[in-house]
């Protein structure tokens, strides 16, 4: 077996009636939510801030607030009173986070989507979890991962799932690869995954989680069969990122390292990531989702296409690209 990163693939045109790039529509659908966008940046501490994730429900974008740090309660209180289009965190699987969980279904408050995050969600720890909260809280949709295999999707989904995120150690900053020797290339991960279908003909939504390294990979994603693309250096890079900004000889970085760092965990036990300084790419968030908006429109139309349905039906070569 051959398995494929995005780098390794090339999406192959196909005849096109459309006249205005413009007018391909690039928004999706997801467990009766609408969003603008097919892309969710990490859920990870230099990627994504309670500001962030606010700018991003206004533009009517998908979000997931990261799950580190101990005002879960309160920000969740925050999106309720100023009503928040979608509100969307992250919890673990540890006895502290059903502790959460347990406070959240007493208090009322309203909470759209949570994501299990957890570095191996094929396990008992988030058969538990996921069981757990949809005891608790059963109006919320149950986002959980990660997985980089058919069964392990098909797993979660049978435990309680309504999402599940794959992609096991293709992110920049992770080293899970090296480290363990355990990943999947995303290209290959991702059409594995999604390759599911129930009985009654319905697809488990998947989110591609890990190695996007341009716009173009994530159209590559969608081919792949992904619902939604997860990415966090292209986000991280950006001016108003969390990412704590470096000057290095005059030029502008930021400080991006992985959930599994040092950096992120304040301490040195199973480290599983890194701090990597990446160039600062000199645009805000909301201008490098318009940036995604337009190139996501013009692979559509290389689709042949007028929406991101036409990404699905694409014929790819493999490359001889080995970078």
């Amino acid at each position: 077996m051959k398995a494929l990163k995005y780098s390794d693939i090339c999406l192959i045109p196909n005849y096109s009636e459309c006249m205005f790039r413009s007018d391909n529509d690039v928004s999706v659908e997801m467990c009766g939510y609408k969003f603008n966008l097919p892309i969710i940046p990490a859920n990870m501490k230099s990627v994504i801030d309670m500001k962030t994730a606010k700018s991003l429900d206004n533009e009517r974008c998908f979000y997931i607030m990261h799950r580190f740090g101990n005002s879960l309660l309160k920000d969740i209180e925050k999106a309720n009173e100023e009503n928040w289009n979608v509100i969307s965190f992250s919890v673990g699987a540890k006895a502290g986070d059903k502790a959460k969980i347990l406070k959240l279904s007493k208090s009322n408050l309203r909470v759209d989507f949570l994501t299990i995050d957890i570095a191996h969600g094929h396990s008992l720890r988030m058969k538990r979890m996921i069981q757990y909260i949809r005891k608790k809280l059963p109006d919320t949709k149950i986002i959980a991962g990660n997985v980089s295999r058919g069964r392990a999707v098909l797993d979660l989904y049978n435990w309680g799932a309504d999402i599940v995120k794959v992609g096991i150690g293709q992110g920049s900053p992770c080293t899970t690869k090296d480290k363990t020797g355990f990943t999947m290339p995303m290209f290959t991960c991702t059409s594995l995954c999604s390759q599911l279908e129930l009985e009654s003909g319905y697809k488990i939504p998947i989110i591609a989680d890990g190695g996007i390294r341009s716009n173009g990979d994530i159209a590559k994603a969608i081919a792949a069969g992904a619902t939604m693309v997860m990415a966090g250096s292209l986000f991280a890079s950006c001016i108003d990122s969390p990412a704590t900004p470096l000057d290095i000889n005059g030029v502008n970085y930021k400080a991006y390292f992985g959930s599994a760092s040092a950096e992120n965990k304040g301490h040195n036990m199973h480290i599983e990531g890194k701090l990597k300084k990446i160039q600062n790419n000199g645009m805000t968030y909301i201008e490098k989702l318009t940036e995604i908006k337009q190139d996501l429109q013009s692979a559509i139309s290389y689709a042949g296409g007028s929406d991101l349905s036409s990404l699905f039906d694409c014929e790819y070569m493999i490359t001889n690209n080995h970078e």
